[in-house]
């Protein structure tokens, strides 16, 4: 069983940035693809980011290409989520997961979650 820890979020003002984290416990870490999801009120589940168990392969969603960063150490069982202009559409709780996958295709194909931290992006 793998438990999933994030934090880093918070309050912050448009085009500011945030670096979310999450630690992982009970499991071989490196074994793991790890992804960044969110959860806006009223809005489903999406995808924000992925990064293979390497860090060699890394995938962002469209909304928040060229703005977000995801990597890993696996030596230190963590995966951060680096935010930078932030804008008030980004504002949601952030999920961390963890998949046995290699290509997990969606939310539903991860295996483990933490419980969120919001990040809330005023305008």
């Amino acid at each position: 069983q793998v438990q999933l820890v994030e934090s880093g979020g918070g309050l912050v003002q448009a085009g500011g940035s945030l670096r979310l984290s999450c630690v992982a416990s009970g499991g071989t870490f490196s074994t793991y693809t790890m992804g960044w999801f969110r959860q806006a009120p009223g809005k489903e589940r999406e995808s924000v980011a992925r990064i293979d168990w390497s860090g060699g392969n890394r995938v962002q969603a469209d909304s928040v290409k060229g703005r977000c960063t995801i990597s890993r150490d696996n030596a230190k069982n963590t995966v951060w989520l680096q935010m930078n202009s932030l804008k008030p559409e980004d504002t949601a709780v952030y999920y961390c997961a963890a998949s046995r996958r290699v290509v997990p295709r969606s939310h539903s194909e991860y295996d483990y979650w933490g419980q969120g931290t919001q990040v809330t992006v005023s305008s």
